[in-house]
């Protein structure tokens, strides 16, 4: 059975929605687009359009991509300090000649919805965090929306990136499920894959797992994005897995919906704090 992102997305736009109607300021919400990458341009405007619709203001500040880093960083100092900003992120990727943790490092920790700087990351990874990055957070959605007993069941995690991988991994971790990790260094990759009850892939190589790497029965999170032949595809083969596993999460349709809504629910979270 796929499992429908939108729908799980809805339902936190309406808490989102509820919780905006019942603050005292609207909070605005800001996207630092760097440079002109056409699916950049085309996810910051989707996000504008959601933003919108559950009462969050949106602040679009679009740079060219010859900025010089100083400048930019300035920049994105000067908008931290907006007055009832309650989340800035920065669009990525960044242009190749950026450095990027100092670029995200320059974003106030208490709008850091993205919770991609180096002290919200540290906070993370300590237990001690006060919000979720969104798309490890939307993984763990996704997967509550179908996993009804964790107990005994092994966990693999395909992939072990900054921005997906490790994060979901250590968040599995903290419930206290067993969790394997597969990267590119694993020897048989596909027998390990194979003894997963709960599969998340999130390495980015199109259409990488297929029917054979997955036990029967098994749920799978495709949390992998990439472009194939103009298309936006996932990690895993949906034509033929969705035929082994109970339930499938795919991509486009899956974790992308819901981690913008993670992203938003970010928002209002630091909005409440500021109330």
């Amino acid at each position: 059975m796929l499992i429908d992102g939108k729908k799980i997305a809805q339902n936190i736009y309406e808490s989102v929605a509820t919780r905006v109607e019942k603050l005292s300021f609207k909070p605005i919400f800001c996207d630092v687009l760097v440079g002109e990458d056409p699916a950049s341009k085309q996810y910051v405007a989707m996000k504008a359009r959601v933003a919108e619709k559950v009462g969050i203001e949106f602040l679009h500040a679009e740079f060219a991509s010859n900025i010089q880093e100083d400048e930019l960083i300035q920049n994105i100092i000067e908008l931290s300090r907006r007055q009832n900003l309650c989340g800035l992120i920065v669009q990525l990727p960044l242009p190749a000649h950026f450095n990027r943790t100092r670029v995200l490092n320059s974003i106030s920790p208490q709008v850091d919805v993205d919770c991609l700087s180096s002290n919200n990351l540290d906070l993370f990874y300590s237990g001690k965090a006060s919000m979720l990055p969104p798309t490890p957070a939307a993984v763990l959605a996704v997967l509550d929306t179908v996993l009804e007993n964790p107990n005994g069941k092994t966990f693999v995690v395909v992939g072990q990136g900054e921005l997906v991988g490790k994060p979901v991994s250590y968040l599995l971790e903290a419930r206290g499920y067993k969790v394997k990790r597969v990267v590119e260094a694993t020897e048989n990759p596909e027998s390990v894959v194979k003894t997963g009850d709960v599969v998340i892939s999130a390495t980015g190589k199109p259409q990488f797992i297929t029917a054979s790497w997955i036990q029967p029965g098994a749920i799978v999170i495709d949390a992998g994005t990439a472009e194939n032949a103009g298309s936006i595809v996932g990690d895993v083969e949906t034509s033929s897995v969705s035929f082994v596993a109970s339930y499938l999460s795919p991509t486009p349709g899956g974790v992308g919906p819901v981690t913008v809504a993670k992203l938003l629910e970010n928002v209002v979270n630091v909005a409440e704090k500021l109330a």
